[in-house]
């Protein structure tokens, strides 16, 4: 496959920010972490939320997507102790493992989880290579516009601050690297790192001549794995596999960061208007 034609693929920009977002990637029982990006589960639940699928329905055509996420701003790890339980009657406790209620000075449990806060991305949703058709990308779309459920980053307490879906494209990694940058920039100082990461290659990132970037060849060769892929959301038989994740960093002009709130949406607004062919309606 050249470049030219892993460039068109139908897909959707999407971008999730607000006060806090916290993605999932080890948690178990009270000890509740966050990713430091956006995890394909967290994605995925998203859009099934926005479509209205039950946990017991079927992935495959969203598991089937390809995810590639921009880090705009990777946000300040904050972890908040809570407490589980305590001051409920007996009945209402937690259940333990063998099914009885917790009681007296056991009743109360401490719980912490972990946030990011202030954090900011941009994600390209794709079809996978090879698969060109638009309806599936239209109803996701459309999903997103009018949520059938309500949708949040990554944890119910986490609602984005404003739109999540900008645009449908065929360009989805190109106009990736084109969207103006939720990060302030002082005038004069440069271009400056920002980091992709993704379950595909970034080789072949349509990089613009003169941008500073890593080696291809490093960004065709996974950096880890994370184990977010999701295989069903189902409360009692939730499933997960290992995927790879690939990562490449580029240097972007100084003139591409639009700074924040009004000014970042106005400026991304005008572009969105200006660049792409199905841009969504951003207001400030």
């Amino acid at each position: 496959m050249t470049s030219a034609e892993a460039g068109i693929r139908p897909g959707l920009l999407l971008r999730l920010a607000g006060p806090l977002q916290s993605w999932g990637e080890k948690s178990h029982f009270t000890d509740r972490d966050t990713a430091r990006f956006p995890t394909r589960s967290g994605i995925i639940g998203l859009l099934a939320a926005a479509l209205g699928r039950d946990r017991h329905e079927p992935l495959d055509d969203l598991a089937s997507l390809s995810l590639t996420v921009r880090v705009d701003r990777p946000g300040v790890l904050l972890t908040d102790l809570h407490t589980v339980g305590g001051g409920l009657p007996a009945r209402d406790t937690v259940t333990t493992a063998d099914g009885k209620k917790r009681g007296g000075s056991t009743a109360t449990l401490l719980s912490r989880r972990a946030y990011l806060a202030d954090a900011a991305f941009a994600v390209a949703l794709m079809n996978p290579p090879g698969r060109s058709d638009t309806g599936a990308m239209s109803g996701y779309a459309e999903a997103l516009r009018q949520p059938r459920w309500p949708f949040y980053l990554g944890r119910r307490s986490c609602p984005p601050e404003g739109p999540v879906l900008l645009a449908r494209t065929e360009r989805p990694l190109e106009d990736l690297l084109q969207l103006p940058v939720a990060a302030q920039r002082a005038k004069g100082a440069g271009p400056l790192a920002i980091t992709f990461l993704s379950d595909e290659p970034l080789d072949e990132l349509p990089v613009p001549q003169g941008w500073a970037t890593s080696p291809a060849a490093e960004a065709a060769q996974p950096t880890s794995t994370v184990n977010d892929d999701p295989r069903s959301f189902h409360p009692k038989r939730r499933a997960y596999r290992v995927r790879p994740l690939y990562r490449r960093v580029v240097s972007l002009p100084e003139e591409k960061f639009a700074g924040l709130g009004v000014p970042y949406l106005n400026q991304l607004q005008k572009h969105l208007d200006a660049e792409l062919t199905h841009p969504e309606e951003v207001k400030p």
